[in-house]
């Protein structure tokens, strides 16, 4: 068993992947900002803090094994550029660095399917997260989900039917599978796997392997 640290725990993919390690048995230790603590699910023990305050919360991450960072603005557009390197980026350097000093074993970064050739701040910001993580020497797991499916979040349905007619014509087949879509389900499943297998080095995950929940290590 586990004990993870988890930020970003009161949204809509971090209430259900605490809900489902605890169910399988994890301790989990979820930051909340402060009267946020009642959005965590039962049995979770809140750390009240703010991501981007390292002080308020990096004393609290030991003894947890494993650090799980899913901080990030809200339905991303390109209007927050600005937001996405105060929040995102801010986050996850906060994390990454608290991460360390609290010698966590594990570090799980949520990131961006990329290269794409819209969303161009967002990637930028994520990419640079990843380059983090990596020169942290902490073992990683780096996913890259495009668009997650989830409760208000179902309008890229309608782009199903032009998914399957880009990945059967040659020229935009390798785009329409790294850039698909993936459920709320398929990206809990394939954090829960990652947490309970955690690698050596650096370990990405794009959108083929999260919805066929493999497990693939790649070189820093």
């Amino acid at each position: 068993m586990h004990t993870i640290f988890v930020t970003g725990g009161t949204g809509f993919m971090g209430r259900k992947l605490i809900a489902e390690l605890m169910s399988r048995g994890h301790a989990v230790r979820a930051l909340a900002r402060p009267s946020s603590e009642g959005k965590l699910p039962p049995g979770c023990t809140a750390i009240v803090g703010d991501a981007l305050q390292k002080d308020s919360f990096a004393s609290s991450i030991a003894p947890a094994d494993t650090f799980v960072q899913l901080v990030g603005v809200t339905h991303p557009n390109p209007a927050k550029k600005d937001e996405f390197r105060a929040i995102d980026l801010g986050s996850a350097r906060v994390a990454i660095s608290a991460a360390r000093e609290a010698g966590v074993r594990h570090f799980v970064y949520v990131s961006v399917a990329q290269p794409a050739s819209v969303m161009k701040f967002y990637i930028a910001v994520r990419a640079e997260g990843e380059k983090m993580v990596r020169e942290s020497g902490i073992p990683a797991t780096v996913l890259r989900p495009w668009y997650v499916l989830g409760p208000g979040r179902r309008w890229p349905l309608v782009l199903v039917p032009l998914y399957w007619v880009l990945g059967l014509l040659p020229p935009t087949r390798e785009s329409a599978r790294r850039l698909g879509l993936v459920t709320l389900e398929q990206m809990v499943a394939t954090l829960l796997a990652a947490i309970e297998s955690p690698p050596e080095g650096v370990r990405i995950l794009g959108v083929p392997e999260i919805r066929a929940g493999q497990l693939t290590v790649t070189g820093q």
